[in-house]
């Protein structure tokens, strides 16, 4: 398991990208998620970032995540860029 140790982020507020904050969290995966494709893919990004998480053995993080329109691979990639920074490897 990969511990989230410090408040951390990536990425931008530019259109068709995603500003990604994450910090550590006592329980779980709490997303706290504003996006301008909310309604049409809300529940796609979320189950991306969980997969993300999962992939990079997160268990317990609070993120709060701004989305511009990124594509899923951006939206991936900020996530685990923060990830690392969370944990102090970056």
């Amino acid at each position: 398991m990969a511990e989230i140790v410090r408040v951390a982020s990536a990425g931008t507020l530019e259109s068709s990208d995603a500003y990604v904050e994450i910090e550590p969290a006592d329980e779980g995966i709490e997303i706290q998620l504003e996006s301008v494709v909310k309604a049409q893919f809300g529940e796609a990004i979320e189950q991306a970032v969980r997969e993300t998480l999962a992939s990079c053995g997160v268990e317990r993080a609070r993120l709060t995540i701004s989305d511009r329109g990124a594509l899923e691979c951006v939206l991936r990639a900020r996530v685990e860029t923060a990830v690392l920074r969370g944990r102090g490897e970056s």
